[in-house]
């Protein structure tokens, strides 16, 4: 095989991340936050109105695996909920407001974010030799920074998010997507993830031979899903990934 390029998951695979979303503390400090910019919820009415905001954007969406835009979630809210002091404020800052009330969002729901031993060693090394990509499902308000923060950011190219357009892994366009951003055929990439289901399956369905990650030993298979699917090569340890790309360069 000739493998000219090899495109990434992100959490679990490269980054291991532990965020929870029904910290109280997260609504807790963007309440506070909003209060600054006139606009009065409590931690409460502000944790149900992002979820049912977000499941609103998630049915309204045609797609079979439909993906949230976090920074859109934040637009509605401060578009909706507006005083007059709001509305005061300077323009520049209002149009940034979003985004940073998702990044606080992150910030306050996130308690681990470091890379699993080896990653960055090993993926400076494959950047002398091939393309690298990064392929996630997500938020790019946080996934960009995130790399950014450990240190990666700079060996990928393109880094694609789902909630940049809309849908999730594993619909096949996004698969489709990557690789022709990367000039790359199906036949001459590996992808590298840690679910059976969106990205195993998603990969092998447009022809891309698949390494599964056990990361931290668990196996993230989608169960029903993926039951019936098995990737090209499984490792446990991100250090066997050499050895990997050597047995497919072999075959």
């Amino acid at each position: 095989m000739n493998i000219r390029g090899l495109i990434f998951d992100i959490n679990n695979t490269l980054v291991d991340i532990r965020t929870d979303e029904s910290y109280d503390d997260i609504y807790r400090v963007i309440s506070n936050v909003l209060s600054y910019q006139g606009i009065l919820l409590s931690q409460n009415a502000l944790k149900e109105l992002y979820f049912n905001t977000m499941k609103e954007q998630l049915k309204a969406s045609d797609e079979t695996h439909p993906e949230f835009d976090a920074v859109a979630i934040f637009r509605e809210i401060v578009t909706a909920r507006a005083s007059d002091y709001t509305l005061k404020l300077p323009a520049e800052k209002l149009a940034q407001l979003p985004r940073i009330l998702a990044e606080v969002y992150r910030s306050v729901s996130r308690f681990r974010l470091q890379l699993y031993s080896g990653v960055e060693e090993i993926v400076s090394q494959l950047y002398q030799k091939y393309r690298l990509a990064v392929l996630s499902d997500g938020q790019s308000a946080w996934a960009v920074p995130e790399l950014h923060a450990v240190g990666l950011l700079q060996y990928f190219s393109p880094v694609i998010i789902s909630g940049d357009v809309g849908y999730r892994k594993p619909d096949r366009r996004i698969f489709e997507s990557v690789l022709s951003e990367m000039g790359l055929a199906a036949s001459e990439v590996l992808f590298v993830g840690n679910n059976m289901y969106r990205d195993v399956f998603g990969a092998q369905q447009v022809g891309i031979k698949t390494i599964y990650f056990r990361a931290n030993g668990l196996e993230e298979r989608n169960v029903g899903e993926a039951k019936d699917v098995k990737a090209d090569y499984d490792i446990h340890d991100f250090s066997e990934l050499l050895r990997a790309i050597t047995f497919f360069e072999e075959h």
